[in-house]
This record gives structure tokens, sequence and C-alpha cells, in this order.
């Protein structure tokens, strides 16, 4: 028993341990009762029993033998230190058993070198040409772990649609160490162009990735991309389409195609593309954009969706069919988006909104049927059709019809049916009318779903009055209907134009009256001297052809009252007495040679009228020597004055020229104020002088009549003119 206590053993045996070149690294050995001497080895390779180990000045024994802690450590480690161990201690004096620990791997770890990959810092490809990348990372141990993560930052794996990996790993002779290698198969893509792939290494001694990078230009064919401007643009019939188009390229150095509908188009803007007034024949029409550079080429392409109302490509068909048929209509319209269909009968009745509609044929669904279409923007539209049953003819006509006695006349006969008939039979007293008959001839005119008969009747006699008998028929059956014709009584023709003329007196009549009533709607004239009242009448007188100058003066008054007047308005007052004196004009009139020399001359101070108060001179009653108050002509149409007229039948070469006095109602006759003469010539009859009431005298003209009918009113001084009964003139 005692010796059993005595043997000597392991109170802790070495473990395998990993560690990092450079680093520090202890074995653990603890021994209980040790009785011989102890020792490493190292591949079975004896270290020593020193705890110093001199020959091997990196390794010690570390503890005390009172604990009996021999545990083994290393520093710094090498690569050589990579190698199994193993705690021993040798037999005791007595003969005790050795004993051996069991043995512990020392794995040296050593970090690899940094990656490199073997194509360089750049690369230039083309899209989806494949290239190959490799990247390899030397001298560690164990063999480095390599990682690709491509230009848009993602892991590449094995299995990854972007990429396959290929990886080895090789011990390097006689160091047991090793170098890795992967290489990346690619297919650049368009996406991958002036970006940096990364090759990352490292193994279980350097946990801190070591990376390798190379940048990738990637030639690419142009990428296109078409878009319509704006991107919500709605394309509206008679509307404009803007479309751009955009090539992503490398080179950039790119050359655009368009086309709509495989038809090649040649905008001013390689880059843009302008379609005007669109309509719905390019409605899904297909625009292409093709860009093309030095690596290849590309294209997008836009369908054009264009609005546009409602539009018929048929419309509704009339359709007949038997009783209890059904029978189709069909309302086929084009529109985007698509129409809203309706179909209504008679009063708006909806029936459908489908495009076709199904009907049986019965009484009550004949008729009219209308479709409408409705497109949201735009105006609707309608189109009808009507349904129609078969059956036999209906005949519409007047039973009663007249003609005269010796004339043509014309019996009408229409029908409708459906189907149509054909043509229509007349009789006349039981014997059927035969077209060829030298007394008939029927016209049989087609008519909307009937026919329309007519008999004519050639010189009509008294044997061809009587009733007659219409048929009609087609093949669903026949209607028959009586006409009756009747002689026509005329009147005389006498009688008739006699109504036609007093019809038309009658109206020319009333319109003689109209216009008169209007003319006689006078306005009274302020109180005004004499001279404006006269001035009043030579102004009306200057816009006719035929002037008359009335003056009249109320009986019974102190003041008296001129008044100028037209033909076509009399005097306010009954009890006026009006005295007319007209030279109704033709045309113009030549002026005589005599007064334009009398314009030339200006002395008009030296005239004189020479005749006695009370005689008839000629026409002119001479009051008064106006020597004085004479003006010329230009004076008095500034002063509003107008010379007397007279009648023509009067007037001599001593009184007022009747050249002269025509001028004033004739415009033909004027002489422009501005080249008129101012002097007179002596020795020739003067002109007829303008009268002024300043002399308190004015002479009264009148016509030459009899003794018993001639009126002269005279005034030697007017005071006073009363405003109470002037009239104003009215001129044709």
């Amino acid at each position: 028993m005692a010796t059993l206590m005595e043997e000597q053993r392991f109170a802790l045996e070495p473990q395998d341990q990993t560690a990092i070149v450079g680093s520090r690294v202890t074995l653990p050995c603890r021994v209980i009762n040790k009785l011989g001497a102890l020792q490493w080895t190292r591949d079975d390779f004896a270290l020593g029993t020193l705890r110093s180990l001199p020959e091997f000045i990196r390794y010690t024994m570390i503890g005390s033998d009172e604990e009996g802690d021999f545990s083994l450590a290393i520093e710094p480690v090498t690569l050589d230190d990579d190698a199994k161990y193993q705690c021993q201690v040798s037999s005791g004096p007595n003969g005790e058993a050795g004993i051996r620990s069991r043995y512990a791997r020392l794995m040296v770890l050593v970090p690899p070198e940094k990656p490199r990959i073997i194509q360089g810092s750049s690369l230039e490809t083309t899209e989806d040409s494949e290239i190959k990348l490799e990247c390899a990372s030397h001298g560690g141990k164990p063999a480095a772990e390599i990682t690709w993560i491509d230009g848009l930052g993602h892991v590449v794996t094995d299995d990854s649609s972007n990429g396959k990996i290929e990886y080895s790993a090789e011990e390097i002779p006689e160091s047991r160490l090793y170098t890795a290698k992967s290489i990346l198969t690619i297919k650049p893509k368009k996406e991958y162009h002036n970006t940096t792939f990364i090759c990352q290494a490292q193994n279980a001694a350097e946990r801190t990735y070591q990376s390798a990078k190379i940048r990738l230009y990637v030639r690419y064919a142009p990428k296109v991309s078409m878009r319509i401007v704006p991107d919500n643009h709605m394309l509206i019939e008679g509307s404009e389409a803007r479309l751009i188009c955009h090539a992503d390229a490398n080179p950039p150095d790119v050359t655009y195609r368009w086309t709509i509908n495989q038809q090649p188009l040649f905008p001013d803007n390689p880059m843009e593309l302008t379609i005007g007034n669109v309509n719905r024949k390019q409605h899904d029409s297909i625009v292409k954009c093709e860009a093309r550079n030095l690596v290849g080429k590309s294209e997008d392409s836009q369908t054009l969706d264009i609005t546009y109302g409602p539009k018929f490509r048929q419309k509704p068909k009339s359709v007949q069919a038997d009783m209890g048929h059904v029978v189709l209509l069909t309302c086929d319209v084009d529109g985007n988006p698509p129409p809203e269909i309706s179909w209504t009968h008679g009063r708006d009745k909806l029936v459908g909104r489908s495009s076709n509609l199904n009907i049986t044929v019965t009484p009550e669904n004949t008729g009219r049927y209308y479709c409408r279409a409705h497109v949201p923007g735009f105006p609707d539209i309608g189109a009808d059709a009507y349904i129609r049953m078969n059956g036999r003819p209906l005949i519409q006509k007047n039973s009663i019809q007249y003609g005269l006695i010796g004339d043509s006349v014309r019996l009408e006969c229409s029908a409708f049916s459906v189907p149509s008939p054909e043509k229509a039979t007349w009789s006349f007293n039981g014997q059927i009318i035969e077209p060829n008959h030298l007394d008939y001839s029927v016209i049989d005119d087609p008519l909307p779903e009937g026919i329309k008969s007519t008999l004519l009747i050639r010189e009509s006699k008294q044997e061809h009055f009587g009733t007659y008998n219409c048929s009609v028929t087609n093949q669903y059956g026949t209607d028959v209907a009586a006409i009756t014709l009747k002689p026509q009584k005329s009147f005389p023709l006498s009688i008739v134009l006699t109504g036609a003329l007093g019809a038309g007196v009658l109206l020319i009549t009333l319109i003689m009256i109209i216009i008169l009533c209007q003319r006689k709607d006078k306005k009274p004239l302020p109180d005004i001297e004499t001279s404006h009242i006269e001035k009043q009448c030579k102004e009306s007188d200057k816009s006719s052809n035929i002037s008359e100058l009335k003056l009249e003066m109320r009986t019974g008054s102190s003041a008296s009252n001129i008044n100028c007047e037209s033909d076509y308005g009399g005097g306010r007052d009954s009890d006026s007495i009006i005295t007319r004196v007209a030279v109704p004009l033709a045309g113009p009139v030549p002026m005589d040679q005599r007064y334009s020399k009398r314009y030339s001359s200006g002395d008009f101070n030296d005239m004189l009228f020479h005749g006695k108060d009370g005689q008839n001179n000629n026409g002119y009653v001479p009051f008064l020597d106006y020597s004085r108050d004479y003006s010329t002509p230009l004076t008095s149409m500034s002063n509003g004055v107008s010379p007397a007229v007279t009648s023509s039948s009067s007037l001599t070469s001593t009184s007022l020229d009747l050249q002269y006095s025509a001028t004033y109602g004739n415009p033909y006759l004027r002489i422009n104020q501005n080249t008129l003469p101012t002097q007179a010539t002596n020795g020739q009859p003067p002109p007829p002088p303008p009268y002024s009431v300043r002399n308190g005298s004015v002479p009264q003209l009148a016509p030459k009549v009899s003794p018993n009918s001639l009126q002269y009113i005279v005034a030697n001084k007017v005071q006073q003119i009363s405003n109470k009964s002037t009239t104003q003139a009215t001129h044709v």
C-alpha cells in the first residue's frame, strides 16, 4: 500500500494549442510525487532537464519544484515551434516507473502576405466579354481564405449569377507555408464601368483582411431609355407628342435612329422626336429609338396611347323580320378609352349597354332604336336604326280628290309595308287600267319602305270622274283603297286678277298713310328773328332738288308769324294763309354768264330794284330799297339768309334770274364758296337780293295768278315774331 502511495503521476498534462508567430505560448505540465528526472520532448527530441534549457534560448521550464510545476514556455514562437510536445518523468531511484504525458500539438499560425491581383490595378474590357481576375496570397499558415467584392459592393460567391470562383492552396516547399489563389470569371456589365473589384485575404493568424484592388473600364453598347414629356402627359387627339431618347454608352459617341411602325423618321434634334397633331390612326403605334456606338446598339420603344372621341366604325342598320324572330342591332364605335354604349327604344327607354343588341320582333318592339356612344371629355355621338316587322301594305290616301274637266288630272295613292310593294294596280268601274291605256298613265315612284303610285288622266272628261280603286300587294298580303275623283269648280280669271290688284292697292295705300303720318310729326321752332327763319329755309333747300319757300302770317295778330314749310307739311293752325312760290328743278341748270360777271364786280350797293308798291313786277313786289342792307351771296349764306325764289312763269331779265334761284335748290348748280367772285359788273341786271328784316319790311313772293286769288301779306315793320305758330320745312 505504501508503495502505491509513492508512485509519481501527472497532475496536469499539456493540451493542444495554437500560437501566432511572434507570440508567447505555455504548455502546462505538473507532476505529483516527482521521483525521476523531468524533460520535454519536441517531436520526440529531448530538450533537456534543466529548467533554463540552455540549448534552446526561447524555451524555459517555468514553475517551482515544490509545486511540481514544469510548464514549458516558448517566446517568441516561430514556425519551427510547430511540433508535438510531451512532458516525461524518468523512473525513480528505487525503481519507480517513469511516466509520460499525452502529446500536445502546438500549431504555429502565420498571417498571409498582402494579396495581389495578377491583372494589375486596372483593366479595360467590353461588356459581356468574359474575363478572369486572379488573386494570390502567399506565405500564410494555414492557407489564406480569399474573398471577392464586386464593383457594386456585393460579395461574389461561386454559385452567384455574376461570376464563378476557382480556389486553390499550395504549400511552399520546405517552409510549411502556403500560397492561396482565387480566380474570378465574370462577364462585365455596364454597371461595372469605372468601378473597383476587391480581393480580400485572411487566415486564422490574422482576422483583419488584407486586400488588393483592380478598377474596371467597361466599354458597352448604348443603354437607351425613351419617355414622353411630361411623364404624365395625356396624348389627346390633335395635340402634340414629344418623345425624348436618352442613351448611356461607353464610348459616348452615339448615333440615333427613329422609327414609327418601322417607318424611319428624321427629326432635327436626334435625341428628341415631336409628332404634331396626333390622331386616332396613330393610336397604338410603336415608336422606337435606336442608339449605336462602336461597341454595339440597343433600342427602346414606346406605344402611343392617344385619347380620342367616339366615331362610328359602322352605324346601326335597320332590319326587318317576321314576328317572333330575333334580330341583331350592332353599334360599332371606336374611341379611347373605349366608349360607353347605351341603347334606347322609343322615348328614351334604356334597353341595353353593349355594342350588340338582340331583340325579339314583336309589335311592341318595333320602331326606332337609338345608339349613343360616350367618351369622357368628348361630345357624344349617336345614330338610330329601325326594327320593322314584315306585313301586308297599308295605303295612305285622300279618299276624295279633285280635278278640272279638260285638264290633266293626277290621282295619288301611297302605300307602306315591309317588304316594300313593287307596284300598284288601278281600276275604274271594275276594269283594270293597263299601263299603255290611251287615256291613262301610271307612274310608280319608290318611297322609303313604300311606293307612291300616280294615275295621270290626260284631257279629263266628264266620264273620267268617279270612284277608282288602288290596289297594292306584297308577299304578305294586299290592301285596297277607293279614291273618288270629283270635278273642281274654277274661278274666273278676272275675279282672281281683280282680287290680287285690290290687295296690292290696299297695301300701297296703307304704306303711304304710314309715311304721311310720320312726316306730319313736327317739332315747334323757338322764337327767332325773321332772318333766322329765312336762314332755316335756305339751309333746308340746300339738300333738295325741288325747293319751296312758304311765308305765312297769322291774321288777327299784331305780330307777324313767318313759317317755312315743305310740300309735305302744312301750317299748324287752320287759319294760316299760305302763299307758295315754287320753282321745280329737274337736273343741273347752267348759270347765265351775265350773273357770273355780276359776281366778279362786287358792286352790290348800287343795285336797285325798280318798281312800284302794289304792282306785280314780273312776280316780285318791290317794297323797299335794300341797297343798304344788301350783302353778297357769301355773306348771306354765312348769315343763314335764303334768297327769295319765284315762279319761272313770272321771271324776266330785269327780275330774279331763274338759273340763280335754282342753285339753292339744286346741289349740282352750287358755286364753290372759295372761288365765288366778290364783285358784280356794272350795267348788268342785279341778282336777287337777300332780304333782311332789319329795314322793317319783309317782301312776300307769290306766283303769277289771277287778281282774285292773289294773296300778298306785307308787314312794314316786324317788331315781334310770335312763337306760337312756327313750322319747320321738310325737304325731299
